[in-house]
């Protein structure tokens, strides 16, 4: 008698995850813009899902700073004001020096391999021109690099803050691609790898301070 509701949450959960993956990539890639109504009679067709697990993905998403959902209006992509914005830069500078200084200070760069691993993926991305993997493989480094702080909670608030400085990025992710260089970010990330593995805190934060008060990581 257990296993067919078992399948069923997992189905369900399944679905979920689907909607979550599918509408979180089309609005980190520009193509929902901030503010489109994401009307659910809609979504479920093109999705292929009921408006349970629609729902819950909405709701998911809400959590994650990529959804808002309006009274008596229902759901839309998120907006951001440029105070917002301002905002959101001054705590990821802010999270992220301390994070740097926890880490290097104790002489504890333990997390080098996720970095390379990151820097990888951003070296595939931008060589294929694919703007979204290359916003991705930004944020993973970043998150990597505070990650080496051990601090759990401080990483966590700080990857939520990237994915909502993505979506304000997600807008400009074609003229980006269109002003720089395929290659400037990974050279960009190339340098600050470098001045982690020397353990310096100080060189570490003069090459975070490279990286300009608006790009994107």
């Amino acid at each position: 008698m257990a296993p067919a509701p078992v399948h069923g949450e997992i189905e369900s959960f399944s679905l979920v995850e689907l909607a979550v993956t599918r509408l979180r990539r089309e609005i980190l890639s520009g193509r929902s813009e901030p503010g489109e109504r994401l009307v659910e009679e809609q979504l479920t067709r093109r999705l292929g899902i009921s408006r349970a697990p629609l729902r819950e993905a909405l709701r998911l998403l809400g959590e994650q700073g990529l959804v808002e959902h309006v009274p008596r209006r229902g759901a839309r992509v998120a907006t951001l004001s440029d105070r917002d914005v301002r905002e959101l830069y001054a705590v990821r500078d802010m999270l992220e020096r301390h994070a740097v200084e926890q880490a290097l200070s104790a002489g504890q760069p333990n997390a080098l391999a996720g970095l390379r691993s990151a820097l990888a993926q951003l070296r595939d991305a931008a060589a294929a021109g694919d703007q979204l993997e290359v916003a991705n493989a930004h944020r993973s480094f970043h998150v990597s690099l505070v990650a080496m702080s051990g601090n759990q909670q401080l990483t966590s608030i700080y990857e939520s803050i990237l994915v909502r400085l993505q979506l304000y990025m997600a807008i400009n992710l074609r003229r980006e691609a269109e002003q720089t260089h395929s290659d400037d970010g990974v050279h960009r990330h190339e340098r600050l790898l470098e001045a982690v593995e020397t353990g310096d805190t100080a060189a570490v934060l003069a090459a975070l301070g490279g990286h300009g008060a608006r790009s994107y990581l």
